[in-house]
């Protein structure tokens, strides 16, 4: 029950051999465990410009609840309002995750 206690309150001296073990094992914790163990996936910062594809990519919650007949124009209001441009987006496709098919982003293209 000491060594427990010792443990979990982290009650071992910094150049013990117990330090380096418990030390190591976080660190492997955090750097080999998998991402899909916690469903963390890359986001969207809020809309940011891809020039190669001509397009902008959108954080899904932006347009969460915008009818799909509508999103093109919500999509360029947002472009507009966070670049100061005036671009016309002509599609709005999202952008799912391969394992779970969640929404993780929309991709609005604009025009050549």
């Amino acid at each position: 029950m000491g060594t427990l206690r010792r443990l979990i309150f982290w009650d071992f001296q910094r150049t013990s051999w117990q330090w380096d073990i418990i030390v190591t094992l976080i660190l492997a914790f955090i750097f080999l465990t998998p991402r899909d163990l916690f469903r963390d996936q890359p986001r969207a910062a809020s809309i940011q410009m891809l020039p190669a594809q001509q397009g902008f990519l959108i954080e899904p919650k932006l347009l969460a609840n915008v009818p799909e007949a509508d999103r093109p124009e919500k999509a360029a209001e947002l472009v507009n309002q966070r670049f100061k441009t005036h671009t016309t987006i002509t599609h709005v496709a999202p952008v799912r995750d391969d394992a779970e098919g969640e929404i993780t982003g929309y991709m609005a293209y604009t025009k050549p």
